[in-house]
Formats: C-alpha cells, sequence, structure tokens
C-alpha cells in the first residue's frame, strides 16, 4: 500500500516542494491548508485537500478524523516567519503545534513519524568571536521572538517521550517561490543592494528542494526522536548572495550601501510601529535586525550526512540561477 503523508502548510514555500515529492515518490499525499489559503501551487490532480484549523484544537479533533485512515508520516511546516504583535508567533508556532499534536494523540492517529521545520535560529548569536560552526552541543539563545517559538516548540516535542519526532533545522532557505530573499533579488534589479553591518559575517544556505531531500531521506531511514542541522555545507560572505544575484541579472549597476548597525536597529523599530499601526507586518524589524546583526550562522550538518547520507546538490551559484530563472519565468522579475 502507498504510505500515507500529511504536510501541513502545503501551499507555502517548503511545504508546497514537500507536496511535489510526496507525489514524485508515489505517497498518498494530503495537503493540509486553511480555507484562506491559495491553491495555486497545490493543483495535481493526485492531492487531497484538507482543511486544519490549528488554532481550534476541539475542531481540528474532528478534522483529523475525517480520514479513513491514519497517516505514516505528518510533516508540520505550517508556522509564522512574521508577525505584527511578537506574541502571535507563539500562537502561530507553538500553540498550533501543540494542538496538532495533542489532537493527533487523542484521535489514535500519531504518526510513525512527526517531522518538524524549526530553524536555525532557535541557536541565536553563537560563536560570534571565534566563528566556529553551532553544534547540538551548544546551548540555544535565541534572541528573536520567532527563534524562541521555535525552541519553545523543540522543548515541547522532546518531552514526549513516545512522540516519533524528527526536528530540522534549516538555515536561510531560499529557492522558487521564496518572497524573503525575493526583495534582494527585486532591490538590485532596481540598481540597490544592502548589507547590515561592517564587522564579517559568515552565512549559509540551502537551497528548498536540498532541504525537501532531507526530509524524505529521514522518512526513507525511518529515523526518529533526531535533530539535524541543514544547509549545502558551505560558508558565504555577506556579499556572495548578492552577488550571485547580480550575476543571474546580467551584472546592472549597482549602488551598495553598508547600514551601521545602530542605525538599522532605530530604523527597524521605525518600520515596525509605522506597519504595526496600519495593521500590517513589516519586513524591516526588531527580529529581522537581530537576525541581520548575526555575524555566524555557520552549523555542522555532518549528523545529517553520517545519519541520513544527506549529500546537498545545489551549491549557492546553482540554486540561485535555477531561483532567478524561475522569478523571471513567473514574471516577478
Amino acid at each position: 500500500m502507498k504510505k500515507r503523508i500529511l504536510i501541513t502548510g502545503a501551499s507555502g514555500f517548503i511545504g508546497s516542494f514537500v507536496v511535489e515529492e510526496a507525489l514524485r515518490r508515489g505517497f498518498d499525499t494530503w495537503a493540509a491548508i486553511r480555507h484562506t489559503s491559495s491553491t495555486r501551487y497545490l493543483k495535481h490532480p493526485d492531492i487531497r485537500l484538507i482543511e486544519l484549523d490549528l488554532g481550534d484544537p476541539e475542531r481540528l479533533q474532528r478534522q483529523l478524523a475525517a480520514p479513513d485512515a491514519p497517516w505514516d508520516v505528518v510533516v508540520h511546516c505550517a508556522g509564522a516567519t512574521q508577525c505584527i504583535d511578537p506574541a502571535d508567533f507563539d500562537r502561530h508556532n507553538y500553540d498550533a503545534t501543540r494542538h496538532l499534536v495533542e489532537a493527533l494523540q487523542a484521535s489514535g492517529r500519531t504518526p510513525a513519524q512527526f517531522i518538524y521545520l524549526s530553524s536555525l535560529s532557535v541557536f541565536g548569536p553563537i560563536h560570534e568571536t571565534d566563528y566556529a560552526p553551532i553544534t547540538d552541543h551548544d546551548q540555544p539563545r535565541p534572541n528573536t521572538a520567532y527563534g524562541r517559538s521555535k525552541r519553545k516548540t523543540e522543548l515541547f516535542l522532546q518531552r514526549h517521550e513516545s512522540l516519533p519526532y524528527v526536528i530540522f533545522r534549516p538555515t536561510g532557505v531560499y529557492g522558487p517561490r521564496e518572497r524573503d530573499y525575493f526583495l534582494m533579488a527585486q532591490s538590485i534589479s532596481r540598481h540597490v543592494d544592502f548589507a547590515a553591518g561592517f564587522r564579517r559575517q559568515d552565512l549559509t544556505f540551502v537551497y528548498v528542494k536540498d532541504l525537501v531531500q532531507a526530509i524524505f531521506r529521514a522518512i526513507d531511514c525511518g529515523t526518529t526522536r533526531k535533530c539535524y542541522f541543514v544547509s549545502d555545507g558551505r560558508t558565504y560572505d555577506s556579499r556572495a548572495f548578492s552577488d550571485l544575484i547580480r550575476n543571474e541579472l546580467g551584472n546592472p549597476w549597482m549602488v551598495r550601501f553598508t547600514c551601521p548597525l545602530g542605525l538599522l536597529k532605530v530604523l527597524s523599530w521605525v518600520a515596525e510601529k509605522t506597519a504595526a499601526l496600519a495593521g500590517k507586518s513589516s519586513t524591516l524589524n526588531r527580529d529581522k535586525y537581530r537576525i541581520m546583526k548575526q555575524r555566524n550562522w555557520r552549523c555542522d550538518i555532518a549528523p545529517l550526512q553520517a545519519d541520513l547520507g544527506y549529500q546537498p546538490e545545489y551549491p549557492l551559484e546553482r540554486g540561485v540561477e535555477e531561483a532567478i530563472a524561475w522569478y523571471k519565468q513567473e514574471g516577478w522579475l
């Protein structure tokens, strides 16, 4: 029989790629969405759409009971990366995950694997002087509302001794359909590039298809109760990404600004407060400032390679080339 998989956040950037890979592998694929979700990337006739309200535990339990059999794997991609009120990160990331796990358990539908998409941000600024890779032996010190909500969720999952979780902590994920890194490409296409701070900054990235590869390697191996960092295994300086974007755009003329961190802190606060008054979230905010301020984003993927045989296929050059080609094809650029 086909292995049954449920993907939450299926209409989003990462979730939609997980759906596509599940279909490619012949899984019985269930895509969980909200009633307001776009299904632009969920048109395949073999996708089983299911509406899940992760904010309402009682309704959620009824929704999960509707399918005639439990899922073998749940890949939980749903969550928030931007919120008007920082307190909402807990609601969208921690509370939603807790509701999902508890509803699955209450309905007797705990899967053989519960795969959770966390973030490298759960560790915060570590090794800012020696630039050593962040490892599982380091003590997490999240310094953003987003990172704290993800860390709180990880601890909730790890406290459940019977829960067969796998936690992935990707660094910056980019690729087609992604909007935050797209803003950099859009800015460069308009002849402006921006950097934060003057001190050395070591960055890491992972192309969305490599992250999806890691997820399905865990499924193939039946791995449980493990946590893994995910990157492409390389480290880049602060200009590498923008230089590659510029090259793919035909090397347009460009003005580069480096903003002192003190000024960036003020601008982030003003942008966040201004957007909040308008009832919107701002791409530039206090959390984003702390992320841009962080100087070391190196992480250790050796356990992922040793346990699951993960081999990244997309160095930054290849990933940026494919992503920019997609943005052009779709008319984003």
